[in-house]
């Protein structure tokens, strides 16, 4: 029996709404919370609530800086390697809130991964190449600090640190909660079933 191709992409639909809400509703058993000790690894200073916004407008120009580096050690390439994986753990930033909102599901997993940046700056500091614009860059970054006083905005996760022993992944079942990650998750899934409708579902004119 050959199934028609509306039925295939309403089939589809029903596939990836389905694996969405499972692996949301399944609970984080990998998920890192901040009452457990960090694990083995190249431990990562905590990192305020208030500076996350300082070290995510550097995050860019600490990236370019780690990637004009020819000669390197195991420390930086585990800082450099961890830092983009916990990144994109935490859907590249794209998440509304998962900055300055701390009750996003994401605010953790940023913590961590600007944690890493700020630790990937300071290793470059100590590294003959990259140390001159790593300090310039340090100095700017504590100048805007300073002017914001952002040391002293904390929150839940503000004193806790990290490890490139552990990646820190969203609570993916909280997304459910947080209106503004589900708007997205809702709008996502209306974006894949009008793309499936385009491709599969619109009516086909048939030449005599």
């Amino acid at each position: 029996m050959r199934w028609p191709p509306r039925f295939l992409a309403l089939a589809a639909n029903f596939f990836v709404a389905t694996a969405l809400l499972v692996s949301l509703a399944a609970s984080a058993q990998a998920h890192s919370g901040s009452s457990a000790p960090p694990p083995p690894g190249i431990q990562i200073p905590s990192l305020t609530h208030g500076q996350m916004a300082v070290i995510a407008h550097y995050r860019g120009q600490i990236i370019d800086l780690a990637q004009r580096q020819t000669v390197t050690d195991p420390a930086f390439r585990r800082l450099y390697n961890h830092g983009n994986l916990q990144f994109t753990y935490c859907l590249w930033g794209l998440m509304p809130g998962s900055l300055g909102d701390e009750e996003s599901p994401l605010n953790e997993c940023s913590h961590a991964y600007l944690a890493t940046a700020k630790a990937l700056l300071a290793y470059m500091a100590t590294m003959p190449a990259a140390e001159r614009e790593a300090k310039a860059l340090i100095s700017d970054i504590d100048a805007d600090m300073v002017r914001s006083g952002a040391s002293w905005i904390l929150c839940q996760y503000s004193g806790e640190a990290f490890s490139t022993g552990a990646v820190i992944e969203p609570r993916w079942q909280d997304i459910v909660f947080h209106l503004p990650s589900l708007a997205v998750l809702l709008v996502t899934v209306a974006a894949l079933a009008a793309a499936s409708w385009a491709i599969f579902g619109a009516p086909r004119s048939r030449t005599a």
